[in-house]
């Protein structure tokens, strides 16, 4: 990394980057990162940092885990060294790493992740190893009893042993000897169970003394009748040192002969390991992908720069390299310009390590050949340089290496020395970088600068936004006007007396005095012009939301009255079939009276009153119901009342007298009319000495959610399907079933081609096993 992105920051975030992987060998590879030069290859590493971010926050694939650096154990191995047991654990670890990453990754056919698919097959991995590393030793320092049946027999035998041993110097603990022991336990010395024997009693008990306690009052005496049985013992514990020896030396043999393999693994790990800690890095600093090219062209949407922080950072926007090649950001002190001119570079610097940016999607960065910058104070008392020699030096080098695709960043050019010539310095600074075919941005105070800028066909002026009323900087900039830098009005803001403001004022020459006025006139326009703009767009918007809120309530209301219209049609073609049905009826028993050889008077007298009942019945269907308005001051909840836009009765629920509207239930509708529409429905009045005809009208039939048309024709089956769904749709069923059986299908086609055609069944299909398959339907309506 040269000194021009340290400059800009970029270790620190590489540091920032670094903190989200999990491996050293991903973390150095990180730190070491150097900015890409070609498209190609920043397009390559933003490609792969993309693919992490699908695997890990679209996917749900797995980090890579950490295990610890296997340092030469790989070299030792492959030359024939006996592996410790902790090594082989992380090796095992990265075995597993390893096998984790290669079928995480497979286990995905999504053709967005197609680089990590073919960085995973250089993967190579041995399962079997693993599991043997994994199964054998049970930790750092131990094997498991059961790595080898040789090792699970001797260390069967020692613990028999030792219990065999322990057994008969138990019997010193508690028999006629157990007055010439100083303790009642059985301890070890030299790998020897021995016994604590007072010093006093030593020529008492038969065996050998192996150690003696530091007070001298205590001697460690091997009986006579266990020294066998030890000598047994220390045989076996070196025939178990020699088989674990074996099975360590086994597995380091197999580590070995996968040398260049886990070497290849460590290498793939790192690499994906630390795409992984980019993706991590966007995804929780709210970053994008840029758009990259290699023609200059910058265009930074709501750029934040990422060491800020991000809950109170303003986002900035800005532009380069297609309309104009350098941008010349003036304004106020601590308003943002030195920031964002190292954000601007640090971003192209971030995408060319394959890191994303915090910005809005669509911004586009280039990829430079170099990126060179002079920012801050770089005086340095050593080489006895001032401000103004020091920044000369780095102008230096940057005009003598900077030049096609490169970009050049420089904060205040010209500054440390006085203003006349540094304003002149400046200007042929920026005369020589555009001649040289650079893009840059340059911040800068100076009026002559600003004016340059207007002048030169491929420079652009920008500035950082200022509130002139409450005299501070708002961090936002704005391109195609220079901004005032506000000296004055920021001292006044910072409590430097006013009248020392004031005679500084006056010392300003005329001509910079009616400049900064024009430059804050033009700034509070512009400033009240946006706000006029945003407060339009705000009217536009709501206006717009609530015109789609109104076209939604229309489309529902259109949706009610054509089901309201299906439901009317369903009751009707009911009242015909009953009334059809009643009148039929009436008339078979007249005909069964009149079919009789001879007829008496009681047949003539029954079938006049069932001539005379058909006619009453007849008169009642034709007379209608007179009809009251209601009084909307009286209407109350729960009366019953009729609805004359839609010819049907309801039921009040609500009444909003100020708006003269009512909400009825109509069936399974609730309707919000005007009270105008409403009307108290009343029985027509009964004529004096008539006859009074009471009707009892039965309540209507539960609606069936199944159909039979077994033994029905095309056209019978038709129509009695179309009744059957008006009913089911005013009853309210969602889905119903309809029998026609398997025979030749043509009833069936007729259904089905009912069904395609009307307008409230939503999907119907076959039966299912277990349903009546072929020979039912399953009709699900709106």
């Amino acid at each position: 990394m040269n000194r021009h992105s340290e400059r800009l920051e970029l270790d620190k975030i590489l540091r920032m980057v670094a903190e989200y992987a999990a491996l050293t060998g991903s973390k150095e590879e990180i730190l070491s990162s150097v900015p890409a030069t070609t498209l190609s290859e920043a397009n390559r590493l933003l490609d792969m940092t993309k693919e992490a971010t699908v695997l890990l926050f679209e996917l749900g694939a797995g980090r890579i885990a950490a295990f610890d650096p296997v340092g030469d154990c790989l070299e030792r191995a492959e030359k024939g060294a006996t592996l410790g047991c902790a090594e082989l654990i992380n090796i095992a670890r990265l075995l597993g790493q390893a096998r984790i990453f290669y079928r995480g990754v497979h286990a995905f056919s999504d053709p967005r992740i197609a680089g990590f698919r073919e960085l995973s097959e250089r993967i190579l991995f041995d399962e079997r190893l693993e599991e043997d590393i994994t199964h054998k030793i049970i930790n750092e320092n131990e094997l498991a009893d059961t790595a080898s049946e040789k090792l699970f027999a001797i260390r069967r035998e020692i613990r028999l042993l030792g219990e065999r041993i322990r057994a008969r110097l138990s019997q010193y603990l508690t028999g006629e000897e157990r007055k010439f022991l100083q303790d009642d336990v059985v301890t070890v010395r030299g790998d020897r169970f021995v016994i604590p024997v007072k010093a006093e009693y030593k020529r008492s008990v038969k065996g050998f003394v192996h150690d003696r306690s530091q007070s001298g009052a205590t001697v460690f005496i091997e009986p006579e009748e266990v020294l066998e049985m030890n000598n047994e013992l220390i045989g076996l514990t070196l025939d178990e040192k020699e088989e674990v020896e074996r099975i360590l030396r086994e597995l380091s043999c197999g580590v070995g002969r996968m040398r260049a393999a886990l070497e290849t693994d460590i290498s793939v790990l790192a690499e994906a390991d630390g795409f992984y800690a980019r993706a991590e890095f966007g995804y929780h600093n709210r970053c994008v992908r840029p758009i990259l090219n290699g023609k200059g062209i910058i265009e930074i949407r709501k750029g934040r720069h990422p060491l800020l922080d991000k809950k109170t950072a303003v986002p900035v926007s800005l532009a380069l390299g297609e309309e104009y090649d350098f941008l010349l950001i003036s304004g106020a002190n601590t308003g943002g310009k030195t920031v964002t001119l190292k954000m601007c570079g640090l971003f192209c610097l971030m995408a060319a390590c394959g890191i994303f940016v915090p910005a809005a999607e669509g911004t586009k960065l280039a990829v430079f050949k170099g990126i060179f910058c002079d920012i801050g104070d770089s005086q340095s008392i050593e080489e006895n340089l001032s401000t103004f020699s020091s920044h000369i030096i780095n102008v230096r080098e940057i005009l003598k290496e900077a030049g096609e695709n490169c970009l050049v960043l420089i904060d205040e050019p010209g500054g440390g020395t006085d203003p006349e010539e540094g304003q002149a310095l400046a200007r042929a600074i920026l005369s020589c970088l555009v001649r040289a075919g650079c893009r840059g941005i340059v911040t800068t105070h100076y009026s002559a600068l600003k004016e340059f800028a207007y002048e030169h066909p491929r420079m652009q002026n920008g500035c950082m936004e200022f509130d002139a009323e409450d005299f501070r900087p708002l961090y936002r900039l704005r391109i195609g006007a220079p901004g005032s830098s506000n000296a004055l009005a920021i001292c006044t803001r910072l409590g430097l007396p006013a009248e020392t403001v004031a005679e500084a004022r006056g010392y300003l020459s005329e001509e910079t005095r009616s400049f900064e006025r024009t430059l804050r006139a033009a700034e509070e326009e512009r400033i009240a012009a946006e706000g006029a703009k945003e407060e339009a767009e705000l009217l536009k918007k709501e206006w717009q939301e609530r015109l789609s809120a109104l076209e939604k309530d229309e489309a529902a209301l259109r949706k009610e009255r054509e089901k309201f219209f299906y439901a009317s049609k369903a009751e009707a073609r009911r009242i015909v079939a009953e009334r059809t049905a009643r009148a039929e009826e009436l008339l078979s028993e007249i005909e069964e009276i009149f079919k009789k050889d001879t007829l008496d008077e009681s047949d003539l007298i029954r079938a006049r009153t069932l001539k005379n009942k058909m006619g009453v019945e007849e008169r009642e269907e034709e007379e209608k119901i007179r009809l009251t308005p209601v009084d909307p001051s009286n209407l109350k909840v729960g009366e019953t009342v009729f609805v004359g836009t839609m010819s049907a009765e309801g039921v009040v629920l609500s009444v909003r007298k100020e708006k003269n509207t009512a909400e009825v239930q109509v069936g399974s509708l609730k309707v919000r009319c005007k009270t105008g529409d409403l009307f108290y429905p009343s029985k027509p009045t009964e004529k004096k000495g008539g006859v009074q005809v009471v009707r009892n009208i039965a309540a209507r039939d539960t609606v069936p959610r199944e159909l039979n048309l077994l033994g029905m024709t095309a056209a019978d089956a038709a129509l009695e399907t179309e009744n059957f769904l008006d009913a089911a749709l005013v009853a309210g069923l969602s889905e119903v079933r309809i029998v026609h059986g398997m025979g030749t299908g043509k009833v069936r086609a007729a259904v089905h081609e009912l069904l395609r055609r009307h307008p409230h069944v939503e999907s119907y299909r076959l039966g299912k096993y277990g349903e009546g398959e072929t020979g039912v339907t399953v009709v699900k309506l709106r």
